[in-house]
């Protein structure tokens, strides 16, 4: 959804703005060719998303007007601190699994895999899939699938889990997902363990949690007039921003109906018939 993140989020095409989820770094290159008087702050804590940083030609040409931050977006404040950048014009995040994490196949996300259960968006953190999976309770499985993944099957799941994995560890995403679906059958083309592996990566990775961190911070960053558009994938991250936003007094809501992508760009994207944009901007300080 470029042109509707060009749309909304730029109010002022000169200073600083920060792409809290950089990922292949489309969004900012978009940003970059488009207004050359901008500056991007780059999150993100995968260290591969750094890799492809350096080695593509394109973004190097923008090398002088992007500072990358190899770092959770819940720590703006501490970075932006660093880098004595006081306030943003404008903040996006593009929240959830990466098109580059899923397809890469060895970092165990997609349930289409004989690869490891690993599922860590930051390589350098120690909890993984594989350890939840094999060595938390019954009723904590249960819990993530349901509270993370809204997986109404999540008490069989977690039974059966807990029973094949006596048998030996459960290592792979395949080992996984057949497991699932030994309880669990598929309805029309969605896989029956999608809800069971995104709850899995929200938990391992805190992503609700990090999220909430950026919410709460958005206020202290942004100048005034400068706006935050957030990009949710599912209901659960959708809530969140949305309540986020009607709480903070010193926010404005743009958008009172959520934005969503449009047929084109589902049929060029479907990954983006998901997508919900929620957009506030920064009002005068009392």
């Amino acid at each position: 959804m470029l042109k509707e993140i060009d749309r909304y989020l730029i109010t002022k095409d000169t200073g600083y703005y920060v792409d809290c989820t950089f990922g292949g770094g489309g969004h900012s290159l978009y940003l970059l060719n488009k207004y050359k008087n901008i500056n991007i702050i780059a999150f993100d804590q995968d260290t591969d998303s750094l890799k492809r940083f350096n080695e593509n030609p394109e973004l190097q040409k923008f090398k002088d007007r992007i500072t990358f931050c190899h770092d959770n977006f819940r720590n703006i404040e501490k970075n932006l601190k660093i880098l004595n950048i006081t306030k943003i014009n404008g903040l996006l995040a593009d929240l959830g699994v990466s098109s580059k994490q899923l397809d890469d196949k060895t970092r165990g996300f997609s349930f289409n895999s004989e690869d490891f259960l690993d599922m860590r968006m930051n390589k350098e953190n120690e909890l993984t899939a594989y350890e939840v999976v094999n060595t938390f309770s019954k009723e904590k499985l249960q819990d993530i699938f349901f509270n993370y993944g809204e997986e109404s099957f999540s008490k069989q799941i977690a039974q059966k889990i807990v029973e094949e994995r006596v048998k030996g560890n459960i290592k792979t995403c395949n080992q996984l997902k057949d497991i699932i679906c030994k309880v669990k059958r598929a309805k029309g083309k969605i896989n029956p363990a999608t809800k069971v592996f995104q709850a899995l990566r929200i938990y391992v990775n805190d992503e609700l949690g990090s999220l909430q961190d950026l919410l709460n911070s958005i206020a202290n960053v942004l100048d005034t007039g400068a706006r935050a558009t957030i990009l949710t994938y599912h209901s659960l991250e959708d809530r969140i921003v949305k309540q986020s936003f009607k709480e903070n007094k010193s926010l404005k809501i743009i958008n009172k109906k959520v934005i969503i992508a449009s047929e084109q760009e589902i049929k060029e994207n479907p990954r983006s018939r998901s997508a919900k944009l929620r957009v506030t901007e920064k009002q005068d300080e009392l």
